[in-house]
């Protein structure tokens, strides 16, 4: 499988089964327009992610903000549809992405039927390995903006990614910083007219430097004047 990253925004998820499993997806999805979840029974944390939703959007309401809440409306619907049901939900809900996520794998399986003949991305939770066209794994993510670590094993081993996950976590602390800073001198250079080489070069040198990445962990200013010492090291060359 190929890695990409989709963009959700102002699109619709559906996910079918509110478990654990469920739960964990939803949360996952925070740059959705809508999150749909169809389930009979609810996770404490999908009420609590539901919760969480309404309280910003009655907050944006009494601003009354141009701009909606920060992340997906999250609807949390009491159903149990059998599979033959399936076809129909997906239709009402059009999602740009189903998750099959229940505890059976009738449900699953029409869930994934439905939404690869119907052109749209699918994720089953309980199968591993080779999958359908169409169909997709939901990476552990790592984040610090605008940075964004995905790891994925495949479904094989959701552990794993999750050990992995808190590795990264710890050794990209700052990246966000660091990508701002060097997309920022990125820009000045060309600006200026440096030659595409060492401008190349003067950025690659930025964010390999020690002393760059201790002068941001002391704020964006320490960060910029030990990058300008970087440059003027390449440029003068």
């Amino acid at each position: 499988m190929t890695p990409l990253y989709h963009d959700l925004a102002g699109e619709t998820v559906a996910v079918f089964g509110g478990g654990s499993v469920g739960a964990r997806k939803a949360a996952g999805f925070n740059e959705a327009g809508r999150i749909v979840v169809v389930s009979p029974e609810f996770d404490e944390r999908l009420r609590e992610l539901a919760d969480e939703r309404d309280a910003d959007q009655r907050e944006a309401d009494e601003r009354d903000a141009d701009e909606g809440p920060d992340g997906p409306s999250v609807d949390l619907v009491r159903a149990a549809p059998d599979a033959d049901e399936i076809p129909d939900w997906i239709d009402r809900l059009d999602p740009a992405l189903a998750v099959a996520a229940t505890d059976d794998a009738a449900v699953n399986a029409a869930v994934e039927s439905a939404a690869l003949d119907r052109g749209i991305l699918v994720n089953r939770t309980d199968v591993s390995g080779g999958r359908d066209p169409g169909s997709v794994v939901v990476p552990a993510t790592v984040e610090d903006d605008p940075v964004t670590v995905a790891l994925s094993t495949g479904g094989t081993s959701p552990a794993l990614a999750k050990a992995l996950r808190e590795r990264i976590e710890s050794e990209i602390e700052g990246a966000g910083e660091m990508a701002a800073l060097s997309g920022e001198i990125r820009e000045e250079l060309k600006a200026a007219g440096v030659d595409p080489e060492k401008r190349r070069e003067a950025v690659r040198r930025v964010v390999r430097s020690r002393g760059v990445w201790k002068g941001l962990q002391k704020g964006r200013s320490n960060g910029r004047q030990e990058a300008d010492t970087v440059i003027e090291e390449v440029l003068d060359r």
